[in-house]
Order: C-alpha cells, then structure tokens, then sequence
C-alpha cells in the first residue's frame, strides 16, 4: 500500500460509508478494479472508527441530549435507546449466524455486481416514498423493520444507509428523523463490526507505519462528515433517488468488466 493508496481508501470509506450506495460493495470493486491488497485489518480498523468521529461530529448534539436524558431518566430518551438496541438486534443475530456465507459474499465479486441494482431498486422507490403525509413518529414496529432493512446490509453492494432511511421512509418516519435515526444506528453497528476486527491486529507480520493509519483515517473522518451532510441535503431536496440511478450504472459496468475479464 503507498501513500496515495491510504488516501484514497480512507476517502472511499467516508464517502461510501455514509452515502447510500455501499462501502462494502465498493471495497470490493475498488480491489478488483486497482488490484488493491489492504494488509492485515489494522486499516479497516482505523477508517471505521474514524467514520464513528464523522457520526459524532455531526450528530453530537443529539447524542448528548440523548445521554443527559437517560441519565435524567426521560422517557422519550429512554425509548430512543432501546429502540437503537432493538434495531441493532437483527445484524447482530445475522452476523453470528451467517459469518461464513458474509466472508464467502466478499469473496465473489458478482456479488456486489448484483447487489448495486438491489440497492438501486430500493433508492428509486423513495420517489413515492417521499411524497407521502402525515408522517407518525418512531415506533417499534418500523424500527423492527429498519433493523431488519440494515440487516440486508451484511451483503456486499447493498448500502446500509440506504436501505434503513428508506425502510424508514416507507413506515412513515419523517426524513430527518430518519436520517437521524439511521446514523445513530451506525455506531452500534460499526463498533461491532470494529471489534470482531481486532483479533486480526495481533498478526504483526502486516504492521503499517503510523502515517499510513493517520492518513487513512483524517481522510475518511473528514470525507465522512462532507458525506453525510450531502445525504441530508438530497434527502431534504427529495432528490434521493438518483444515487439509485448511480447503482445501476456501477452495478452493470462492474459486471461486464467481469464477464469480459473472465
């Protein structure tokens, strides 16, 4: 890995992380198409951690209200918790049932090929999605189904953000909440994913130098927080859509790049 290699990891995990249009499919396009190899898992550890910065820069007000109203033993903040936990709860139990067939999915390129027009389908929907009224607030049954929606998420080329604010879209959440709601759910998500990451760090034989994990990480906190503003700003123009449009276009130029270099 070289330099401009962390740099441009570290901007393609901010930017896809938080964009609806998947890290985990782009992770593998990117290697398949620039042949490259990211040593051990101490990057991957660094750039998702410095996409949890990125959450907490944008949204730390809310997550401070959120903590002081837990602690104050408020009810809506109280609610708010266990509904992050409850969604949380379906990746959780797909990720210790299935670990072997999510690592298999990685392996196969065609995978995320398909997966872009999935996740595609689901971002060209919220057309109508977002011109619906009278929206309710939170509730268990959509957060149920939002939890379910992220859960999807564990397949390569399917982007997590984008399936839970639609999901969310189409159980009747407010766009902004939505958004919210879907961000916040990252962490948990992250975290864990982070962390079933760390057994990897003890393979010294692919040590990166410190600049490499600064550089990688700098890049995707920043780039993180430029792209979750973005997504807040076409969610709120209702010009969501079109990233679904992008999908399609990646999806179908990956797959003929595969099928010729086969």
């Amino acid at each position: 890995m070289s330099l401009w290699d962390a740099v441009f990891l570290g901007f393609l995990q901010g930017t896809t992380e938080f964009l609806p249009i998947s890290s985990s499919g782009h992770l593998v396009v990117g290697q398949t198409l620039l042949g490259i190899e990211i040593p051990g898992v101490q990057f991957e550890v660094a750039v998702h951690l410095a996409t949890l910065v990125s959450i907490v820069a944008v949204y730390h007000l809310r997550i401070k209200n959120i903590i002081c109203g837990v602690i104050a033993g408020e009810h809506h903040s109280l609610q708010y918790v266990m509904f992050l936990i409850v969604g949380t709860l379906p990746i959780v139990i797909v990720g210790l049932l299935f670990k072997d067939s999510i690592e298999v999915m990685f392996e196969n390129p065609f995978v995320p090929g398909i997966a872009f027009f999935f996740t595609g389908f689901l971002l060209w929907t919220t057309r109508k999605a977002l011109s619906r009224k009278n929206w309710p607030g939170l509730s268990l049954l959509a957060v149920c189904i939002i939890g379910m929606a992220q859960a999807l998420a564990v397949v390569p080329g399917i982007s997590r953000s984008g399936a839970t604010v639609v999901a969310a879209l189409w159980m009747g959440v407010k766009t902004e909440d939505a958004a919210a709601f879907s961000f916040l759910l990252a962490i948990p998500a992250i975290f864990g994913a982070t962390i079933l990451q760390l057994g990897g760090l003890t393979d010294l034989g692919h040590s990166l130098t410190p600049i490499f994990l600064m550089l990688g990480s700098i890049t995707a906190a920043i780039t993180g927080v430029l792209a979750i503003f973005a997504f807040l700003d076409f969610l709120s123009k209702k010009t969501f859509y079109k990233f679904g449009i992008y999908c399609w276009a990646l999806g179908t130029v990956f797959l003929v790049y595969l099928v010729l270099i086969g």
